[in-house]
């Protein structure tokens, strides 16, 4: 709500987007949204068609496999996550683009 309000954004004229995580679809979120007479927009679950960002963890994952040894904390994984991030292409990231274009 404190998005919709630093946004100027009137009550009636509101549609949220989400990933249907099931938190998002959970019976007290799908309660609060119609309570605040917020509209749902229908979106696919999970779908990297629309999230192109899915690719890109599947070259993150790949990326960590190489490692010999898992980290030893939050900061070694924070990181390697930081290391491997940087080391994606901007072709890589537009590839997905490119597909529907």
């Amino acid at each position: 709500m404190e998005s919709f309000k630093k946004l100027e954004m009137p009550k009636g004229g509101r549609v949220f987007q989400q990933d249907n995580d099931p938190k998002h679809t959970s019976k007290k979120a799908t309660k609060w949204f119609q309570d605040n007479n917020i509209e749902v927009m229908a979106w696919p679950a999970q779908s990297p068609d629309i999230s192109p960002i899915e690719h890109l963890w599947v070259d993150l994952k790949k990326a960590f496999k190489k490692y010999p040894t898992r980290p030893k904390g939050v900061h070694e994984l924070l990181d390697r996550v930081v290391k491997e991030w940087n080391k994606i292409q901007p072709e890589i990231c537009q590839k997905p683009y490119r597909k529907h274009a």
